[in-house]
């Protein structure tokens, strides 16, 4: 009997969450030639709507360059369905005779995955199958889409550290990460020495003060003549609030459908900047926002991320037929692997970046840290030493 093979994005689109999807699909169509293959678009909203991609209609050259094409060619959503929704999803899935259920995403789309596994009682296979650009999700090493965006940052941050070696002053660059300051970390993967940027590293793992902010900015500008300042847009304030609460009034935060505080736009921008211009008047500084850049730019696609995010999709097929779960990058022997692990272990939890990866007594990386990243994301580009 023929199987019927469902498969959606969900969240924060990536530079190779793709290459999940077309893993997905190379392996279904090798283990089961005469499987049917249903994209759902954007999400589970798709699967609520009846709204289908059949891949049996997609050559496969088709699917081997959507592979390594960013962004999320089925489109994506943050939907977290109820109860009254996730009715709806079951009824959709077993209204095209699924048998399995694959959701490529985050720690909220492995949630979504056991929020149904719970509801439709075995009758499908559940997989969640990993991407977000946070490296948040517990069981892994890390995780599809982090190296690509890591990458961009690294880059960003040391571009950044020479144009301001040339006209000195400080640079604040704010980067994506509510929880996890991973990503932030890796504006530092590509610094060679100690007055090489970024010069200080907020994360949301360690409370933030404005005025210890402005203190740490004054003692780096004394030491080196600029400053350049790496922070996580989900920086939290030492009574466990993200900073962009205390800025923005209760009733104007904006979450989305999972209770999550919108961290984008211009509050926090204009926070720095006014920190700035109040506490180190007369000095030159820029904030800028990386914002949505560093996830899905294409020129920043890192092979090995691409390999490990396509053999993600090729494991998650493999994990349907064991009953479904979430697929895990670990790893073993200094080797990358794939593992399947519970959807429980998963769901609604958040790996946390080490505390041994930062400085006891700086905001700055430690050795553990760095060699992390070093693993990761190794320098791609030799630069000259500028004279100044």
């Amino acid at each position: 009997m023929p199987r019927t093979f469902v498969i959606a994005q969900g969240g924060g689109p990536t530079a190779v969450i793709n290459q999940t999807l077309a893993g997905a699909v190379a392996e279904i169509e090798r283990r089961y030639p005469d499987a049917r293959i249903l994209g759902s678009r954007h999400g589970v909203r798709g699967i609520r709507d009846g709204d289908y991609v059949d891949f049996s209609d997609v050559p496969p050259e088709r699917m081997r360059a959507i592979g390594r094409t960013p962004g999320a060619a089925l489109g994506s959503t943050r939907d977290k369905p109820d109860a009254a929704y996730c009715e709806l999803v079951l009824k959709g899935l077993q209204k095209v005779g699924a048998d399995a259920f694959i959701y490529i995403g985050g720690n909220d789309t492995a949630g979504t995955q056991q929020i149904l596994s719970d509801a439709a009682g075995g009758a499908i296979a559940f997989v969640h199958a990993p991407k977000t650009i946070d490296n948040d999700l517990v069981e892994n090493d890390h995780t599809p889409g982090f190296i690509s965006a890591g990458e961009f940052v690294a880059g960003a941050f040391r571009s950044v550290d020479l144009d301001f070696r040339a006209l000195p002053g400080v640079y604040v660059g704010i980067v994506m990460g509510r929880h996890a300051g991973f990503l932030t970390a890796a504006a530092a993967a590509w610094r060679d020495d100690e007055d090489d940027g970024p010069h200080l590293i907020y994360v949301p793992e360690r409370p933030f003060s404005v005025p210890r902010f402005i203190d740490d900015v004054r003692s780096t500008l004394d030491k080196y003549k600029r400053c350049i300042v790496a922070v996580s847009e989900g920086v939290t304030t030492e009574d466990g609030r993200a900073l962009v609460e205390s800025l923005v009034p209760a009733d104007k935060l904006e979450r989305d459908a999972h209770g999550n505080i919108k961290l984008s736009g211009s509050d926090l921008n204009m926070a720095f900047e006014r920190a700035l211009a109040e506490g180190l008047p007369g000095k030159r500084a820029r904030v800028d926002a990386l914002g949505y850049m560093p996830r899905g730019y294409i020129g920043a696609i890192n092979e090995t991320d691409s390999r490990e995010a396509y053999e993600a999709g090729v494991f998650a097929v493999d994990t349907a037929d064991h009953g479904g779960g979430s697929v895990a990058l670990q790893v073993e022997n200094g080797k990358t692997v794939m593992r399947r692990v519970a959807l429980s272990a998963v769901a609604g939890k958040t790996r946390h970046m080490p505390d041994d990866f930062l400085l006891p007594d700086a905001n700055q990386l430690s050795a553990a840290g760095m060699a992390y990243l070093n693993r990761l994301i190794p320098e791609k580009y030799q630069i000259g030493r500028p004279f100044v």
